[in-house]
């Protein structure tokens, strides 16, 4: 039987953002940007319901597993300002997958993943930007501790 519903302008980045965290419904996911309300229903549609924005998120203290950043038209000083206060609020094995409108401000991201404890581990062009998903450089060296 055919969906019916009408889709959402969020709804295929926060599939191709799920499928490049290999998100479960039992992560903790803290939603930045000013799509934050229209994902978050997005998610709890999909069965995702341990999901805060970061109006909702309270004090940080590493309670989140992956971080889902909607970075609209705005400039690489930004997203590295949003992503030095939102690293807080993430786990020590966690996933950070940003979705951009704008690829030309991609330049300069794979060094601001590095400085701020992430390397990058795929990215995809999407309908309407790119998204890149990087994972905490010490979640690799616990792995191998296990």
């Amino acid at each position: 039987m055919k969906d019916l519903r009408p889709k959402t302008s969020v709804e295929p980045i926060i599939e191709t953002m799920i499928r490049l965290a290999r998100c479960s419904s039992s992560h903790r996911i803290i939603l930045s940007g000013s799509k934050g309300p229209h994902e978050m229903f997005e998610l709890h549609r999909r069965g995702f319901h341990r999901v805060a924005t970061t109006a909702t998120c309270g004090l940080p203290h590493g309670q989140y597993d992956v971080a889902f950043v909607n970075c609209q038209q705005t400039s690489i000083k930004a997203l590295e300002a949003t992503l030095n206060w939102l690293v807080h609020f993430l786990a020590s094995t966690s996933v950070l997958v940003i979705w951009m409108e704008s690829p030309e401000y991609s330049g300069g991201l794979v060094s601001m993943f590095e400085r701020l404890g992430f390397r990058v581990e795929a990215g995809t062009r999407c309908e309407r930007g790119l998204v890149i998903c990087a994972r905490r450089l010490d979640a690799n060296a616990q792995a191998v501790a296990a």
